[in-house]
């Protein structure tokens, strides 16, 4: 049995904290919160009162020293009562305890309605298996907030932009997990009013966590976000790992994971089914994203399943403007989709992606294996720099099966501005019933290729035929690989 004790010190502090201001969304400290002390080495029972709830277990990169019920702060679980106020009563006063071993809030079984509420520090918010949160429809629910300054404008449109649902800024150490609950952004309302033009402002996210430290996103489900699904930015050491991302292929925007200016991130054991990118790397647009100046580096995906047939299964760009770095990805599956890496740039982006390797991919349906291209026009506003030309160098891929493939690659690079060191080696490709009369379409780009069919262009010669050839891919992990989660134990209230 695990040890979930509640100690002296605890009691005290939440006689202290409930005698100074009080625990507003709860009946009382006491029956609120239930303060516990984890130890994740000590497996056995100290008995320090009244057991009140079922234990149950999770990992996360911090284990809790506090938590509390959604259902303690007023909310109602009945898909129609709004309980915006009880969320962000709940995470207001649970970040009394960022310094007292964190705290974690516990949503139980029912369909919670919410607008946006703000995360906090030392912070765990964990979804039960019928818990559903589901975003509200109204505009009103949403702050709009400025412009992040890497990109100068909205995505959709000038001026500022919705805040997500769950939102954080200059936080440290915050996870949002649980037993596979779902996170339901209901967007159909503003997929139509995107597309007749009805928005003044940019849709909001599911969740967009901004300059922070050690994020987690773990075993949970994610439905129809108005737009991007998931969007850390500014951040570093990130780990997204075993997430259900769904949303309706027909419905442009609605991009699983969007690492922005990010370090050390690792995405793994994900199954994405989306309408544009499954993952979409980013790091700035144009002018604003070059004066900005923060990468997007040290990122690993791995054991990815996408399905997504207008677009990417991984995207970098096309707001590549501050630089991408050191990517990895290995051991995909991508299903009925449009590409499977695609790397998107255009005159005046500057920026660069760079050292990029990608092995162990098996694609089954798709329109295009490889796709590159110097041309993906679109800009904040006039004021881009046309001599801004981007660089594009040492793109490896390996170790690669496509079935049913309507054109193997399209690489376009930018005249006077080639498309350097690209490496494909050990792919085989077999063709759709109606392929394209040009299976290899590639200017303004340099590199090789070793073992790969059907037969590349000129401008990526066999290497040494009668051979394989590897691409050089890195043997050292990167920081965030070697980060490993912890065992921790909680207990959910019993109704």
């Amino acid at each position: 049995m695990r040890s979930l004790p509640y100690t002296v010190g605890s009691l005290l502090l939440l006689l202290l904290l409930s005698h100074d201001g009080g625990f507003t969304g709860a009946a009382d400290a006491e029956h609120s919160f239930i303060a516990t002390d984890f130890n994740t080495h000590h497996h056995h029972r100290r008995n320090h009162g009244h057991r009140r709830g079922e234990e149950f277990e999770y990992s996360a990169l911090s284990c809790r020293g506090y938590s509390a019920s959604l259902d303690e702060f007023g909310a109602v679980g009945d898909g129609v009562t709004s309980n915006t106020a009880a969320f962000r009563d709940a995470v207001s006063q649970l970040s009394r305890f960022a310094d007292y071993g964190g705290s974690l809030l516990f949503v139980p079984a029912g369909r919670w309605l919410t607008g946006s509420f703000n995360l906090t520090s030392h912070f765990t918010l964990f979804l039960h298996r019928d818990a559903v949160i589901l975003a509200s429809q109204e505009e009103s629910d949403y702050e709009v907030i400025e412009p992040l300054p890497s990109y100068g404008r909205g995505r959709d449109t000038d001026g500022g932009r919705f805040i997500s649902l769950l939102f954080g800024s200059n936080l440290t150490d915050v996870v949002i997990t649980g037993e596979n609950g779902t996170i339901d952004g209901q967007g159909e309302p503003w997929w139509g009013k995107f597309k007749r033009g009805e928005l003044k402002y940019t849709r909001p996210y599911l969740i967009e966590i901004m300059h922070s430290d050690g994020i987690q996103i773990s075993n949970l489900t994610f439905l129809n976000s108005p737009s991007w699904h998931i969007h850390p930015v500014y951040s570093s050491n990130i780990v997204i790992q075993s997430l259900t991302i769904l949303a309706p292929v027909t419905v442009p925007n609605t991009d699983g994971i969007n690492p922005d200016s990010c370090t050390n991130t690792r995405i793994e054991d994900c199954y994405i089914v989306s309408g544009d990118d499954c993952i979409a790397v980013k790091s700035g647009w144009d002018q604003y994203g070059i004066n900005y100046g923060m990468p997007t580096k040290q990122l690993l995906i791995r054991r990815l399943t996408c399905i997504s047939p207008d677009s990417a299964v991984i995207a970098l760009g096309s707001e590549m403007s501050g630089g991408i770095e050191d990517v990895r990805a290995e051991d995909i599956v991508a299903i009925n989709s449009e590409s499977g890496i695609r790397i998107k740039t255009a005159i005046g982006r500057g920026g660069y992606v760079k050292d990029v390797y990608v092995r162990g991919m098996t694609m089954q349906t798709m329109k295009y294996v490889f796709w590159m291209t110097g041309s993906y026009g679109s800009h904040p506003d006039e004021h881009y720099d046309p001599n801004a030309l981007p660089v594009i160098q040492n793109i490896n891929y390996q170790d690669m099966v496509a079935e049913n493939v309507t054109m193997p690659a399209q690489l376009a690079g930018i005249t006077g501005d080639q498309f350097t060191g690209i490496c494909i080696s050990n792919v085989t490709i077999t063709l759709s019933k109606k392929p394209k009369k040009v299976l290899w379409n590639c200017t303004d780009v340099s590199g090789y290729t070793s073992g790969v069919t059907p037969e590349p262009c000129q401008l990526l010669p066999e290497k040494q035929p009668g051979s394989i050839v590897p691409c050089n891919f890195p043997e050292s992990p990167i920081d965030i690989d070697e980060v490993k989660l912890q065992r921790c134990y909680s207990r959910r209230r019993l109704m």
